[in-house]
């Protein structure tokens, strides 16, 4: 029995929100909080014996003005202080997070609690701990003071209950005797209610005969909806009278509650009857209308529609047609064929926002910066244009700004970058997607007279944001087509057109719109296919693709922690260093975006996902069910009718035979045989260049495709034939010229290089050429392969292999001259992913290569070239060309860890004339292509190309001519033979 526990003098306090526990009662609760998972490990978890707690109960601050409350400085100075900020059991055991400082008022009287039952699990993937208690309330208390131990609460109680022997002399008081008769009336009245509804009120009936009625009234009350206030007076009822006189006064209510509801009940139902049968005279009379063509509701309907309509903010021309619009639709009846049509397009004007507009805060740059830079990595040059539109944006806020179009590859963020835009102007975002559009309609709408007409996309996606200034994506511009319907692209001009879109005209509409509000944004892979006069009507801001290490920083800033959020996971059960992170990046991806390094994270974490899933379940619940040990205890201590849920097991625990069960996995590593296991062998071999080139005829180009850079190997062989060419590998017309270019200008210049006898006139006498480029099913064009082909002819023809580790780019003339092409850094950086470090690359692009990172160039060695045999020169390990042609200073803009190479740097002097009599010049180291400049004639001198007069008399070279930017210009002159350079300014003349 409760009144034979001894109390303790002190007790761990389990503060309750809002609720209370009563002496008699049970309560089930889920403690999840530090707080109350630290009191049930020390107090109840890690005793053999059973333990007590005391239950506290803890009033919100709203409402703390009511009751005898303990005061913040009562007790220690440890209370004090950790009157804030404490976690609360009650309401699903949430900590309050609105204000951590907040201070708790906690009741002065409480019910000193038993545990019943305990039940331990572990949440995954968190791996936070919870406990399930189930309390049994034993007798009062009241607080005399409160004290912190770590990170709950002790207090030193006092007991309130009366003991067994005041017990008995109080259960000899005439008027204790009087109220305990009129209690077990009125719940006998509200057993006998029940008993209608209810099966299982028959234990209730037994514990009015065995309970004391002292502990029946806190039963009773407990098992009723009574409100907080009403559960604190039964609480602070210590006297036996008043006890029974507030449990006699709250049973008594609800038996009255009980009783109107059944009342209203009755009624309700007698009401429902008669509701049956208006319904089905109102369905009599429906149809009787309908007969007659005559619908009150759709005159309702209508009516709805007007108001609708006035309330839209139409401008009063607009409202005029739509007026007229309206007089037509009343006209008509719903059977007629274009009722639904008319009653559809006066919905939409109703519908569009002609007025309405985001409201627009003022700007901040600073917080748009961080927002782009959190969520993009990179784009320092595109995040700066969206920075300096914005900028703009908030000197003149009805500024007509340009319509932003993002060109790159797929996935490097164009979509994320006009997301960003609406968010930093806190502007609705609305994405149009125009990929496989052909028909003009889905620009403009239908007319109206089609069946089935329908607004063009623009007005549709104005529709669907509701207001008439939002950020309006133009998604996948180049990909629209054209055809017997009419050119999409063509319609567009009229929207971007800030002059025209002011009178946007949508063909089902059929009254202007004013487009001049939006902010257009495109995007596209490739400007090619746009039309010249849309593409005058943006500005093209190129997005190119991402280097290795950036792919590395956006997988561990905003891959890797996405991927295991959609799929469940954390870093705490799943680890991707960023060595795997770099081969995967290296072996299985190649590519400008970062969506294939994505799916192979996702690819990483399924596994994962699939290794976890196989162990237990989420929530390891580790308990021992004694239920049938205390059947007869379960059934003194609950009321029927309660809700409450529980399950009773014994205080002691074998902890010993469930602790295997309670184990966490263990945190899986990603390592490279799981990468071979789950993703499969490498897809990448930095070796594959080496072993394609390993033929003569093969030589490595640079391309550029809408996807970003790419490597393009160009085979040749040569077979018995008539001297024809052959081209395959699906080449258009501009590249098909490029192979004849080639051919033609190694047949003119095959004396030169050796590649036939000077008797031999015709190179390709009884010989067909064979050029292809690999990967035929991709279609390819352009003119930057030129020198590629050139250097493959050359090599079939010399039978020299061309350099494994060498790359090339560029168009030329049939005079030798090495054009200069687009695409620069996408090529270099596709030559850096597949492993190739030396690029040749035309003159005229050397301010393309301010855009590449410096961390690529700083492994790449660049050759810049203007002619095609500088181009030779360096694509093979010998020399291809006689001395007097090799003799040419090639521009150099890095050679790694070997910069003394590059720059004209002076050694010792030497006392002997170099030039001329008393001419004291300095012996000189420079690369001219492997030839020591100090083994050269003595009539060959060196000559700044901004000090001409050092020409004749090379003295002491002056410190600035050691070039600063790594990049050698120098001018020779060599005796009785004149050859002009352009690719180095070296100058051959003769005496």
């Amino acid at each position: 029995m409760a009144e034979s526990v001894e109390l303790p003098s002190r007790l761990a306090i389990l503060p309750f929100r809002n609720q209370v526990l009563l002496p008699g009662a049970i309560i089930r609760i889920r403690c999840t909080s530090p707080s109350s998972v630290k009191l049930v490990e020390q107090e109840l978890w890690q005793k053999e014996e059973k333990g007590l707690i005391g239950v506290l109960p803890v009033r919100d601050t709203e409402a703390a003005g009511v009751g005898s409350m303990i005061a913040p400085g009562m007790g220690s100075d440890s209370a004090g202080r950790g009157l804030k900020g404490a976690d609360v059991v009650g309401d699903s055991q949430k900590q309050d997070a609105k204000n951590p400082q907040e201070v708790i008022h906690w009741h002065n009287r409480g019910v000193a609690a038993r545990a019943l039952h305990l039940s331990r699990g572990v949440e995954k993937p968190s791996g936070r701990v919870t406990y399930i208690v189930v309390l049994e309330g034993l007798c009062r208390f009241s607080v005399q003071e409160l004290s912190a131990r770590g990170t709950y609460y002790v207090a030193r109680v006092n007991r309130l209950d009366l003991t067994k022997a005041e017990l008995e002399q109080a259960e000899q008081d005439p008027d204790l005797i009087l109220l305990s008769r009129q209690f077990k009336a009125t719940a006998m009245e509200l057993i006998a209610v029940l008993e209608q509804k209810q099966k299982t009120v028959g234990r209730t009936k037994a514990l009015l005969e065995t309970v004391p009625v002292h502990r029946l009234a806190d039963i009773f009350v407990a098992s009723f909806e009574i409100s907080f206030e009403e559960q604190l007076s039964m609480l602070d009822s210590v006297d036996l009278k008043v006890r029974l006189s507030k449990a006699t006064e709250l049973v008594d209510r609800h038996l009255q509650s009980i009783r109107v509801a059944e009342k209203i009940t009755q009624k309700v139902e007698g009401q429902l009857s008669k509701s049956q049968k208006e319904f089905l005279l109102r369905q009599q009379m429906r149809a009787i209308k309908e007969e007659l063509g005559d619908n009150d509701d759709d005159e309702d309907d209508v009516a709805a529609l007007e108001r609708k309509m006035q309330s839209a903010g139409m401008p009063p021309n607009i409202w005029k047609h739509a007026q007229r619009e309206l007089r037509r639709l009343r006209k008509m009846q719903p059977q007629q064929p274009g009722y639904s049509s008319s009653r559809g397009y006066l919905e939409l004007l109703a519908d569009l926002p002609w007025q309405k507009v985001s409201e627009e805060p003022e700007l901040d740059l600073k917080a748009a910066q961080e927002s782009l830079d959190q969520d993009h990595y990179g784009l320092v040059k595109v995040k700066q244009r969206i920075i300096e539109y914005l900028a703009v944006r908030k000197l003149k806020p009805d500024a007509r700004g340009p319509v932003l179009c993002f060109v790159g590859p797929p996935g490097v963020g164009k979509t994320s970058l006009a997301s960003s835009i609406a968010k930093a102007l806190n502007r609705k975002f609305v994405r149009i997607s125009l990929g496989g559009v052909k028909d003009e309609a889905d620009i403009r709408g239908h007319r109206r007279t089609y069946v089935g007409s329908m607004p063009g996309r623009l007005i549709d996606g104005l529709k669907r944001v509701a207001v008439s200034n939002p950020v309006m994506l133009l998604d996948e511009i180049d990909k629209t087509g054209s055809d017997v319907r009419g050119d999409p692209a063509s319609a567009l001009l009229e929207v971007l057109d800030p002059e025209q879109n002011k009178t946007f005209n949508d063909h089902y509409l059929n009254v202007p719109f004013d487009l001049s509000k939006v902010i257009f944004v495109a995007t596209a892979n490739r400007v090619q296919p746009i039309p010249p006069p849309l593409l005058d009507r943006m500005e093209v801001i190129e997005l190119p693709g991402y280097t290795p290490e950036e792919k590395l920083k956006i997988a561990m800033k905003h891959l890797i922690p996405r991927v295991l959020e959609q799929h469940g996971l954390s870093s705490e059960f799943l680890q991707i260093p960023e060595g795997m992170v770099k081969l995967i990046i290296q072996r299985y991806t190649r590519e400008a975006g970062v969506r294939n390094l994505e799916r192979n994270l996702a690819a990483l974490a399924r596994a994962a996902a699939v290794k976890i899933a196989e162990q237990k379940d989420c929530v390891v619940q580790l308990s021992k069910d004694v239920h049938p040990m205390t059947t007869s205890l379960l059934d003194t201590r609950l009321a029927d009718g309660s809700d409450i849920e529980m399950e009773v097991i014994p205080m002691s625990i074998n902890r010993q035979d469930i602790s295997n069960a309670f184990a966490s996995p263990l945190t899986l590593a990603v390592d490279e045989a799981m990468l071979e296991k789950v993703l499969g062998p490498p897809r990448f071999d930095d070796k594959e260049t080496a072993d394609r080139v390993a033929t003569p005829g093969v030589s490595v180009g640079l391309v550029w495709t809408s996807f970003g850079g790419e490597v393009q190997f160009v085979e040749a062989t040569m077979m018995v034939g008539k001297g024809d060419l052959h081209l395959t590998g699906q080449l258009g017309d501009v590249i098909k010229e490029s192979a004849q270019i080639a051919l033609t200008w190694v047949r003119a210049r095959a004396a030169d290089l050796k590649l036939s006898a000077a008797s031999e006139i015709n190179l390709l006498e009884n010989r067909d050429i064979h050029i292809h480029f690999p990967a035929g099913a991709v279609p390819k064009d352009g003119p930057s392969a030129g020198v590629t082909l050139v250097t493959s002819l050359v090599s079939l023809f010399s039978q020299k292999k061309v350099r494994a580790d060498t790359a090339m780019t560029g168009e030329m003339t049939l005079r030798g001259l090495v054009l200069p092409v687009g695409g620069i850094k996408d090529k270099v950086l596709a030559a850096h992913r597949y492993g190739i470090r030396r690029v040749i690359l035309p003159a005229r692009n050397l301010k393309d290569l301010a855009e590449v990172p410096s961390a690529i160039l700083a492994g790449m060695e660049i050759l810049l070239v203007k002619r095609i045999e500088d181009v030779l020169e360096q694509a093979f390990e010998a020399a291809m060309l006689p001395l007097p042609l090799q003799l040419k200073a090639v521009q150099l803009l890095w050679r790694p860890k070997k910069k003394s190479l590059v720059r004209l740097q002076q050694a010792e002097k030497r006392k002997k004339p170099l030039h001329g009599p008393g001419c004291e010049a300095s012996k000189l180291k420079v690369l001219f292509l492997g030839v020591d400049a100090a083994k050269l004639p003595r009539a060959y001198t060196l000559t700044h190309p901004q000090r001409p007069h050092l020409q004749a008399h090379p003295r002491q070279l002056p410190q600035s001519f050691q070039i600063k930017n790594l990049i050698l210009r120098a001018t020779v002159s060599f005796p009785h033979h004149s050859i002009i350079c352009h690719s180095c300014q070296v100058s051959q003349s003769s005496d």
